[in-house]
């Protein structure tokens, strides 16, 4: 069947009218009206929280997603707004002070990029593991982490339409060129894929791919549709703009263009997987939002859901399960669960790995069997993405039981290990082995991994 001839009849009709997109950033804090009755204190603390990380929000999710009423707990109020435990309470009077004496912009800058520097920009190895080289050069804007999957940053999509206050690649959005990865050269990205036939999967991520124009879109992803790249069989898309720019995939000047690419892709034979960022139920209770996964799922492509476990924004289990039974009833898969990385504001948002255990396993009670394809808790840590399988006393000792699913070493795929149990540890790191082995059994393989940059 040719989708682009029968398309119309594919897609359910409902008028939106086209929205103009505003947003804002910290310079203009004060001409966001929503905040202005909030305590003096809150808005000074914004502006100083605001000039170490990165902040961006847009009318639609002041207007529309937050609960005022419920300010300052809303859930969307902290996912996108600063809030002062963000920063170190060291780090935070620092800048205060710098704020209140009216310090130069130069100079707030640079305070500012120290205090970045502390707060462990690039987790998980990515800038010194994960950079693949083509012709003898780097590839910038190309990790290539796991064997089947390549994640490409394309330049144009580098930002988002509003910013997650959590958000673990923060370091794309502070406006250091040391610190960013991305890509225009879609023809090194097509000249490394076809050398490495062992790769199944694109995920092109940022940033947010769905802030560039379709067009922009057309050029890296078309290619793909010609013979030699045949074993590209899955193209994932990362994006938040189901929640935070729904109006993209139904009334902007080209969303028709970015619907027909999908069902494009699909109908050459392509799995199109749109990797859709949701933390909270209150993120699809609009009908904009309901009607961009209904024109997505319309073209043959799928949505599968994903986000971390946050402290101040979803950490119980009936917003988890409450999530989940919406994302089923709208046809989206639940993916992962995923554990707060060790970075930026890690301090505000993270969750112990036995709480988040908890809360995890709580949920999954609450849900049906549809539900419960979300896979977590799960770092993305350096030696691959570790699930946490459960709490259990084995031969007398309270231990996590661990398993990757996914590694370095493909081998370490589903093989269960096991980590003292602890009611502090928030990351692989800070776990140790039990049963009084000395080290996990990766972490040799590991370590020549990362001396050989592998």
């Amino acid at each position: 069947m040719n989708s682009i001839v029968t398309f119309p009849n594919r897609i359910p009709v409902q008028e939106f009218e086209e929205r103009r997109f505003k947003v804002f950033t910290d310079r203009q804090l004060d001409k966001i009206e929503a905040i202005q009755s909030l305590p003096e204190a809150t808005l000074f603390e914004m502006k100083v929280v605001a000039s170490v990380l990165p902040f961006r929000v847009n009318e639609y999710v002041i207007n529309e997603l937050i609960n005022w009423d419920k300010v300052p707990n809303d859930p969307i109020y902290q996912l996108v707004f600063p809030q002062k435990g963000m920063l170190k309470d060291e780090h935070y009077e620092q800048m205060a002070q710098l704020h209140r004496d009216g310090a130069d912009k130069k100079d707030i800058q640079a305070a500012a990029k120290v205090i970045r520097d502390e707060l462990n920009p690039h987790p998980a190895g990515q800038m010194e593991m994960n950079m693949p080289e083509l012709d003898g050069e780097v590839l910038d804007g190309v990790q290539h982490k796991y064997r089947e999957t390549v994640l490409f940053f394309p330049a144009q999509g580098q930002t988002c339409h509003s910013y997650c206050t959590f958000c673990f690649r923060w370091a794309q959005f502070v406006g250091d060129k040391d610190l960013k990865m991305s890509s225009t050269e879609a023809s090194k990205l097509h000249g490394y894929l076809q050398e490495h036939t062992e790769v199944t999967d694109l995920l092109v991520t940022g940033g947010d791919p769905m802030v560039m124009k379709t067009k922009s879109l057309v050029q890296y992803l078309e290619p793909l549709l010609q013979p030699e790249f045949d074993h590209i069989q899955t193209i994932r898309i990362g994006t938040k703009a189901l929640t935070f720019w729904p109006y993209r995939f139904v009334t902007d000047k080209d969303a028709d263009e970015l619907i027909e690419l999908f069902a494009k892709l699909v109908d050459a034979g392509k799995h199109v997987a749109i990797m859709a960022h949701y933390n909270h139920w209150q993120e699809i209770t609009t009908d904009i939002a309901e009607e961009a996964i209904r024109r997505i799922r319309a073209t043959g492509a799928e949505i599968r859901a994903q986000g971390p476990l946050i402290k101040h924004v979803n950490d119980n289990a009936d917003d988890w399960a409450k999530l989940w039974k919406k994302e089923v009833q709208l046809g989206i898969i639940p993916y992962y669960m995923f554990v707060e990385r060790d970075t930026g504001a890690k301090n505000y948002f993270e969750v112990p790995l036995a709480e988040a255990f908890q809360i995890y396993r709580d949920a999954m009670k609450k849900v049906s069997g549809l539900a419960r394809t979300a896979r977590g808790p799960s770092m993305s840590a350096g030696p691959g993405k570790v699930e946490i399988q459960g709490i259990a006393d084995i031969q007398g000792e309270k231990v996590f039981v661990l398993r990757f699913l996914q590694g370095r070493n493909p081998d370490w795929v589903q093989r269960p290990f096991f980590a003292k149990y602890s009611e502090t540890a928030t990351w692989l790191h800070e776990l140790e082995p039990a049963f009084g082995e000395e080290k996990f059994f990766f972490e040799d393989e590991f370590e020549e991994m990362k001396q050989g940059n592998g």
